[in-house]
């Protein structure tokens, strides 16, 4: 390995112009405009020069977020509506590694089996609560936000670091201004397409199983104050990052979603 493609360099990264059929395109978009949340979450695609390997992904984020490739093309989300690009590079990031274990939605069958969901799919209703920013008007939230209800530990500890749980949960809960579904399966549907679009498979040479290569990290950018700027600079549950990296053809996603402002429905 030369030293130019050494991981102790910094890494270099190039935006691609690429449009996400599960995000951007007809596919989920009368859903996410329902769920208040078109236009507002966002994947983004860049290119990198060198290799990965996972024990350096907290110099590989923070490259990404000081590289001037990335500081002119990545857009946060203002309480005025407005994108803007990013500008300001990352003093530090906080970062956490996911699970990327699963492939099925029979990962969700639980939600079946312990009535949360009936038998046809139908949401299961409760009298309403509120819980931080979210009135929580059936068990389906309960069980996704709410640690002090009865079925909250269906999902154990790490069941919720993987990412489709969060992917899932995400859609769930919405934006800002959201109307929930009565029925499960959207938000199964949606998470499977956009799961399936963004994550990266191969399959094992021996086995013949298919597994995820993809590394998956929620993150935040700080600035030199040590305080978070990117996704947002709020603390809203639904203000979310997660970096995606294929580490075999070196690209790289970016999703985020921002939960204040409205909702765009082109």
């Amino acid at each position: 390995m030369s030293e130019s493609d050494s991981p102790t360099s910094g890494y270099r990264f190039q935006a691609i112009d690429k449009k996400f059929e599960s995000i951007d395109g007809k596919q989920n978009r009368d859903h996410l405009i329902k769920w208040g949340m078109r236009g507002k979450i966002r994947a983004n695609m860049y290119i990198f020069d060198q290799t990965f390997p996972e024990y350096n992904a907290k110099k590989f984020i923070l490259d990404f977020f000081k590289d001037p490739n990335v500081l002119n093309t990545l857009k946060m989300f203002t309480k005025a509506g407005e994108w803007q690009l990013l500008g300001q590079p990352a003093h530090d990031v906080r970062i956490e590694q996911l699970n990327t274990n699963i492939l099925s939605l029979e990962f969700f069958d639980r939600l079946f089996n312990n009535k949360i969901i009936r038998e046809q799919g139908h949401i299961k209703k409760c009298i309403e609560e509120y819980k931080d920013e979210f009135i929580i008007s059936d068990e389906l939230r309960k069980v996704l936000i709410m640690d002090e209800f009865d079925s909250y530990d269906i999902f154990s500890d790490n069941d919720r670091k993987e990412f489709i749980f969060h992917l899932f949960k995400h859609f769930c809960l919405g934006g800002q201004v959201c109307q929930y579904e009565d029925d499960v399966q959207p938000y199964l549907d949606v998470t499977k397409s956009v799961y399936k679009e963004i994550i990266s498979v191969q399959k094992d040479a021996e086995t013949q199983t298919i597994q995820v290569v993809s590394p998956v990290f929620k993150i935040e950018a700080l600035n030199e104050n040590g305080k978070k700027f990117y996704p947002s600079r709020t603390a809203y549950e639904q203000d979310f990052a997660y970096i995606i990296i294929d580490p075999i053809k070196r690209h790289v996603i970016i999703l985020s979603n921002f939960y204040e402002g409205p909702s765009f429905f082109e």
